[in-house]
């Protein structure tokens, strides 16, 4: 008697506490500074447009920029799996809910019997009078059965669950953060490409009419032929610069269109046509490298894999507690005929208390536990690791920013001074003061600072396309706190309170 009222005790103690074994989630306070290293010389930036840091693509006002990276949001393969990943979790969410409330079926079957007198049974049965070898027999039934998470096991899932649904919103956020990002980077590296490629090509035409003028003057004998061959390598020099820049142009070219979920070729035709470098924009509203744990989706993603590995350590610690389950049937079944199934005769029920205790298991149950406890661990570096990289990321893109636009303001310089210098050695080699050579070397000197400063500006503007992605632009984050966050507690709580 004393073992039958065990069981009633355990569960309405386990039901009226409505606890969860196992430890409860904290978030982890990570260890950065107040402000970055950078945010001075950022401050005192010049820029010509704003960005809009939800929008940051805009503020580099270059229309045909903002429709690529538009086109990549809508088409990029990425995001789609981004977003199969997410209905994946929701699935999973979903099941967790389910598994905290009682399931139930319906069956019902008819079964017609015609028994062989010829095998052992039917020679058996056909050995009593009155037997019948024809047989029906009509059944309906409802079943249902119920887990009772009296140790809160079901609801760690749960929480794990919910924190994994949690985590594929956040990392659908950076997919999408990701793509804008890189298809930005991509369109101003094929603008780069191609300023350097105008340069090398006036650069060639210069060079031509070079040669020309100094076959002219070697034909009249005021150069020798030692001069014409010399300009002429200068021609080739510069000549061979030109392939790797348009292979160079066609791998970025190649990149957007995958970038934009689209076969290498597509777009091409839109980019064909040059346009300038787009200016980077100024960076408003950087805060704190603390605001990185709400800006920065992937970190979203860190801690809420933190909070799987704490929510699986309740599950483990949870085995080390009896699972109870309750089944109930209420059908009727008769062998009579259909016309009887639904009488009183024919009523059947059965009610079962089911008990699961791994009560001689628990050298397994403490190895699943240090499992769990050490990938808990594992995770909880993993974050702190993650914080530290996410501040040093907006470090370098502000340092590389700010130090990019001070080179390409130095070199625009040098270059109007090397254009000057050219033209004035030109002049001076007509008027024999000085050789050849030293126009050569003047034709080789603006090449190289032109295509310094195109690649300076280039790379400042993907300086400032690695901030806004560093920070975490581009998004808001109520939108994880409102879709991904809030619902799916609502959804809980709605769960536990039936």
């Amino acid at each position: 008697m004393p073992t039958f009222r065990f069981i009633p005790l355990l569960l309405s103690a386990g039901i009226l506490s409505s606890c969860a074994v196992g430890p409860e989630y904290k978030k982890v306070d990570a260890s950065l500074p107040d402000h970055y290293l950078g945010q001075v010389a950022l401050d005192n930036r010049k820029a010509t447009t704003n960005a809009d840091f939800a929008k940051w693509w805009e503020g580099f006002g270059d229309p045909q920029l903002t429709q690529f990276v538009a086109l990549a949001l809508a088409q990029n393969f990425d995001i789609a799996q981004a977003q199969a990943r997410i209905q994946q979790a929701k699935s999973g969410l979903s099941a967790a809910h389910a598994a905290l409330i009682p399931s139930g079926n319906i069956s019902a079957q008819t079964i017609r019997n015609h028994q062989s007198l010829e095998s052992p049974l039917g020679q058996l049965l056909n050995a009593t009078p009155g037997y019948n070898r024809d047989a029906n027999l009509y059944e309906a039934n409802f079943n249902a059965s119920w887990e009772l998470d009296i140790f809160g096991g079901l609801k760690r899932e749960q929480n794990a669950a919910l924190a994994e649904y949690q985590a594929a919103k956040a990392g659908a956020v950076a997919t999408r953060l990701a793509v804008a990002a890189q298809t930005a980077d991509t369109y101003i590296t094929i603008r780069g490409l191609q300023s350097r490629l105008d340069i090398a090509k006036k650069q060639l035409e210069t060079q031509q009419q070079l040669v020309t003028k100094v076959n002219i003057l070697h034909s009249r004998g005021l150069a020798p032929k030692l001069q014409v061959q010399q300009a002429e390598a200068a021609v080739a020099q510069v000549e061979a610069t030109i392939p790797v820049l348009e292979a160079g142009l066609d791998v970025a070219m190649n990149a957007l269109d995958v970038m934009l979920g689209a076969a290498p070729g597509k777009y091409r035709s839109e980019l064909s046509t040059f346009k300038p470098i787009p200016a980077a924009p100024q960076i408003a509203s950087v805060g704190s490298p603390a605001d990185l744990l709400q800006r920065r989706p992937d970190l979203i993603v860190a801690e809420r894999k933190l909070a799987i590995a704490n929510a699986k350590i309740g599950q483990a610690i949870s085995e080390y507690y009896p699972k109870v389950a309750l089944s109930l049937l209420i059908g009727s079944a008769t062998a009579i005929s259909g016309g009887n199934l639904f009488s009183s005769a024919a009523n059947q029920a059965a009610g079962v208390i089911g008990l699961r205790w791994r009560l001689f298991d628990f050298g397994r149950i403490d190895a699943q536990i240090d499992h769990a406890k050490g990938q808990e661990a594992e995770t909880l570096a993993a974050y702190r690791q993650s914080t530290l990289r996410a501040a040093e990321d907006v470090e370098n893109a502000i340092s590389a920013l700010v130090k990019r636009e001070q080179q390409t303001a130095s070199l625009a310089r040098g270059e109007q001074s090397m254009s000057q210098a050219r033209e004035s050695s030109f002049i001076a080699y007509q008027r024999g003061v000085v050789s050849l050579i030293e126009v050569l070397h003047a034709d080789e000197n603006l090449l190289k600072i032109s295509d310094a400063k195109a690649q300076a500006q280039t790379e400042s503007a993907r300086s400032a396309v690695a901030a806004f992605k560093a920070l975490g632009g581009g998004w808001l984050p109520t939108e994880l706190q409102t879709s991904a966050i809030k619902q799916p507690l609502m959804m809980a709580t709605a769960v536990e309170t039936k």
